[in-house]
């Protein structure tokens, strides 16, 4: 499988949205994004950004789905966000219908991805996000399939370009 990566820094939440709604601008259906990343990291953050690059209208308040395990969310594609957190495995998967979700006609964005076997999908984009500061996170983005190769090159030159890289 193709893998293509780059790691940069955001040195504010805002910056964080930044980043992942420029991922949300580019994103379309079937668009897989595995976060990974301890408690507190900011992947819930990243994914309000997303949204608001798919479109999703600002009265819409993006929250972890930890109780429901997914929440989907309107826009010009829709968004489904999924926290597998209180999941165990692949018969929990199948009960909360993450197969529809994932090979759906929407963009899939997976908190805890590391509770599921992403490396079986054909092409995701992971999301590894680590706190370096009390608002500073180093975001590592790893294509994984062409499909998204061309999405991490974008958006690593929007990112760069307004410096904040």
């Amino acid at each position: 499988m193709n893998r293509t990566g780059v790691t940069l820094l955001s040195r504010s939440p805002g910056e964080t949205h930044d980043l992942s709604r420029e991922i949300g601008l580019r994103a379309g259906p079937g668009t897989i994004i595995a976060l990974y990343g301890d408690l507190g990291s900011g992947k819930t953050a990243f994914v309000q950004g997303l949204a608001r690059g798919l479109g999703v209208p600002e009265e819409y308040y993006v929250t972890s789905p930890t109780y429901t395990l997914i929440n989907e969310y309107p826009g010009r594609c829709p968004l489904y966000h999924i926290d597998l957190y209180r999941l165990d495995g692949a018969a929990d998967f199948e009960d909360i219908g993450l197969d529809e979700a994932l090979y759906g006609d929407g963009v899939s964005a997976i908190e805890w991805a590391e509770r599921f076997h992403a490396d079986a999908l054909s092409g995701y984009l992971a999301v590894h996000i680590e706190a370096v500061g009390e608002d500073r996170r180093e975001i590592r983005l790893v294509a994984h399939g062409s499909e998204v190769v061309n999405l991490v090159s974008d958006v690593e030159k929007v990112f760069k370009e307004k410096r904040w890289g």
